[in-house]
């Protein structure tokens, strides 16, 4: 029996008090519900109020900001998504 890929980690830097970043979740929620693509990630949020260490080790400075993270190297960051479209293009190599 083979094992296979990882799943990648998708994380979701965000802040309890940004509209921005109300819809941007609402985005990425659309995002990954088309084809099923919802368990392609795991998904993790992580508020800037709750764990400001964590923006600070991954050098984000804007929230929303999205990360892919594979095989514990940054494959991947989006700062400050628009909409389902920005989501959309940056996820592509990882969606099906």
């Amino acid at each position: 029996m083979t094992q296979s890929a990882p799943q990648p980690l998708l994380i979701f830097f965000t802040s309890t008090t940004n509209g921005h970043c109300r819809r941007a979740e609402g985005y990425l929620a659309q995002v990954l519900q088309r084809r099923r693509n919802h368990q392609t990630f795991k998904v993790r949020m992580i508020a800037q109020e709750e764990h400001p260490d964590l923006l600070a080790r991954f050098r984000v400075d804007t929230t929303p900001t999205l990360l892919v993270v594979h095989e514990k190297v940054v494959q991947g960051k989006l700062v400050g998504p628009r909409g389902c479209g920005d989501i959309q293009t940056f996820l592509a190599p990882w969606l099906r």
